[in-house]
């Protein structure tokens, strides 16, 4: 009989509808929990679901467990995954209650919560930044004092780089503190800022081993490219993931799953290198955002989709990454918001990377911008493979300076 997966919260993005096919290629049923009305739900995803249940509140581990239990009426329940940051542990929650594998509620949380991931980490010798949890200025204050300016303030728990803020003086921490909520007593991570090289370190871990590993560089650091619109961010997936020279990377993050106890998952692990050496920044039990595991399928003769969906239903990983291409993203910012009227050297871009294009979107003139903080893959964007490294990173740096959006 398939295995019944619920999974939860597949309408929140396109990237859960994939994996939600992914888990119909291998032979799973297929049932889903999640926000929208039955009727609003994308026909893509109403094809591919099994069965379906809305909820009013998907944060909730009671509600979650509620219309699992209705979904099981029909045949029992054997998995419940999601792909969401936020929802990671409500889902751990309402697993335990309903006795399924899965990632823990101890893993769960310690992957959404800075504070708790780096006090465990660090107490297993995983090098991180220093950190601490402050819930008034006043411990704000004395961090600051104790480890010097500047500092990264972070929610405790968030999707990527959504509210973080680097603090150069005293003036900018009260004001970022401020932001977060730290005067009326919320609890906010602080960081010592690492100086260096950012990049991101991908697994599919099964009971605790990752049995697919990708790595993959920021240009220029995620906090560098939040708000400035002159920036055309990078990501460069690379193929030398065999190299010696990612082998510390990989025994770092191999560490840090077996220390979090994250089993059977995808995992999304940031770091920074710099001369202080490798550091760990943080984890989520999920698949990357902006939807990477295509340029990771895209160089690696392989559906990252429909692997995840193997190791989850059927506890092994079939294919072999070939490592045939390194994969990269570029995105091309409005110099303000507006609608784009046109674009200066699109001519001259599209005839440097055609033979190697694998995706794109160049809205025609008079369509409105977005704004740049909703991500990498809004407004002008290409994505990219080459046999070589060094020529992708070369090709994105050539999209980023000839390419210019013209906005009325």
């Amino acid at each position: 009989m398939p295995t019944h997966v619920v999974f939860v919260g597949p309408d929140l993005f396109s990237s859960y509808g994939d994996m939600v096919r992914g888990l119909q290629q291998v032979g799973a049923t297929v049932s889903g929990i999640g926000r929208t009305p039955v009727g609003r739900l994308d026909a893509r995803l109403r094809r591919l679901l099994d069965a379906y249940v809305p909820v009013a509140d998907l944060a909730s581990p009671v509600a979650i467990a509620d219309a699992a239990r209705d979904l099981a009426r029909g045949r029992p329940v054997d998995l419940l995954e999601t792909g969401d940051e936020a929802l990671v542990l409500p889902v751990a929650q309402a697993r335990a209650t309903l006795g399924l594998p899965g990632l823990s509620v101890r893993s769960a949380t310690l992957c959404r919560d800075k504070a708790a991931m780096k006090d465990a980490l660090r107490a297993a010798g995983v090098p991180c930044a220093a950190s601490a949890a402050v819930a008034s200025l006043d411990a704000a204050r004395h961090f600051a004092e104790r480890e010097g300016f500047p500092v990264i303030v972070k929610p405790r728990s968030a999707l990527g780089g959504l509210g973080t803020s680097r603090a150069d003086d005293a003036a900018q921490l009260e004001e970022a503190a401020r932001r977060l909520g730290v005067d009326r007593g919320a609890s906010v991570q602080l960081e010592e800022f690492v100086e260096g090289h950012e990049g991101f370190y991908d697994t599919l871990a099964l009971d605790g081993r990752p049995v697919h590993e990708f790595v993959a560089h920021y240009y220029p650091s995620v906090l560098e490219a939040l708000d400035d619109r002159r920036v055309a961010p990078q990501i460069a997936a690379t193929n030398r993931v065999g190299l010696a020279s990612y082998e510390e990377l990989r025994t770092l993050g191999r560490r840090v799953i077996e220390v979090l106890g994250i089993g059977t998952s995808a995992t999304h692990m940031e770091w920074f290198f710099g001369p202080k050496g490798l550091k760990f920044s943080e984890i989520g039990a999920r698949p990357p955002g902006e939807r990477i595991w295509d340029l990771h399928s895209a160089g690696n003769d392989m559906d990252v989709w429909t692997e995840w969906a193997h190791v989850v239903v059927h506890r092994r990983a079939p294919s072999t990454p070939s490592r045939r291409f390194a994969t990269g993203s570029v995105q091309v910012r409005p110099p303000r918001d507006g609608r784009i009227a046109g674009y200066r050297g699109l001519d001259e871009v599209m005839a440097r990377v055609r033979p190697w294009l694998v995706a794109h979107r160049v809205p025609a003139p008079g369509t409105p911008t977005d704004p740049i903080h909703k991500g990498y893959l809004n407004n002008v964007w290409f994505r990219l493979r080459h046999p070589d490294y060094d020529e992708l990173c070369a090709m994105m740096s050539f999209v980023g300076a000839r390419l210019a959006v013209e906005v009325a």
